[in-house]
């Protein structure tokens, strides 16, 4: 039997892996455009999270880009 619904390429889990990325990076843009000068504890959770998540969509991209074949030497000095 033939599978209705093909799964995605390495390619395309990528660029939906960077796309989530790229969407996380901006709400942590967003927010810190409208910070105010003297952060509340709130704000501080806010950022917090934000930042969570932003790492969690990066190391998803990573991950995403070793399978689809572009893995980079470490770039940490020696």
């Amino acid at each position: 039997m033939t599978d209705l619904y093909p799964a995605a390429d390495q390619r395309e889990l990528l660029r939906q892996a960077a796309a989530a990325h790229t969407a996380a990076s901006a709400d942590v843009e967003t927010f810190l455009r409208r910070l105010p000068e003297v952060p509340e504890p709130a704000d501080i959770t806010e950022y917090a999270n934000l930042l969570s998540r932003e790492e969690r969509a990066r190391a998803d991209r990573q991950a995403a880009a070793d399978a689809a074949g572009l893995q980079l030497p470490s770039m940490e000095s020696e």
